[in-house]
């Protein structure tokens, strides 16, 4: 009989990771607090992608947990520079809120909804973030996925469009820029990890394989090598966005 899966030790390796990856790159407290808060809060989008509503529950928890320490520790007096930000605790409020609500829609199996209420919580953060012209590996990551969105939902309409191959081929170059962004700013820790290596190889095939689908303009071939993209990405987030 297989061993169950051992939650915890998913959430221990996660955040251990991502703690040694923050003080590769800090930038200062409240970023390298964010930044560990971060592991929990990929786990929670990932889980509530699934069809675990127990461990989606738990996943939301434990990202509530850290972000939670997070306002605990810094609310009162927040250094340099969010110290002159004077929206800082209206920001962590938001990010709060949208962490009760997915619970909420998580504790009555509503998954999807829960996940869709947390991709809010990433925009919350890289906002707080830019406009403390505060910078990290998980914008890159961000601006790739935003993209990637993009091609899988409004792909098949691109398509089919005016000049569609031609505009799909605009928009893979994009997602490939981006692509290439997330090995050109990665971190250095991160860029001798054979794990992160491999998981960003895979993303780089999935693009290229894209890519080379819409050089050919072949519609068939383009739709198959858009439905391979999103899984690259996921593993690649899930320890390292």
């Amino acid at each position: 009989m297989p061993k169950p899966f051992n939650f915890t030790a998913l959430f221990t390796a996660l955040i251990l990771g991502t703690c040694i990856a923050s003080t590769a790159f800090a930038a200062d407290p409240v970023t390298d607090e964010m930044q560990e808060a971060y592991a929990p809060y990929r786990v929670a989008l990932f889980k509530t992608n699934s069809n675990s509503q127990t461990e989606a529950q738990q996943a939301i928890a434990q990202a509530q947990q850290m972000w939670a320490r997070l306002g605990t520790q810094f609310l009162p007096k927040p250094p340099a520079p969010y110290d002159r930000d004077p929206a800082f605790a209206t920001a962590l409020a938001d990010v709060s809120k949208v962490y009760v609500k997915a619970a909420n829609e998580a504790a009555a199996n509503k998954l999807t909804q829960a996940h869709e209420t947390l991709e809010r919580a990433r925009d919350l953060m890289a906002d707080l973030r830019h406009r403390n012209q505060v910078k990290v590996y998980s914008d890159e990551m961000n601006a790739y996925h935003a993209q990637m969105e993009r091609v899988l939902i409004d792909g098949d309409k691109i398509l089919a469009g005016p000049n569609g191959l031609q505009r799909m081929v605009a928009e893979v170059g994009t997602l490939k820029y981006l692509a290439d962004k997330l090995t050109t700013e990665a971190p250095v820790i991160y860029a001798r990890n054979e794990e992160f290596v491999g998981s960003l190889k895979a993303v780089d095939t999935s693009v290229a394989d894209l890519q080379a689908a819409t050089f050919a303009q072949n519609a068939v071939a383009i739709k198959q090598a858009i439905a391979k993209i999103k899984g690259p990405y996921s593993k690649l987030f899930l320890k390292f966005g």
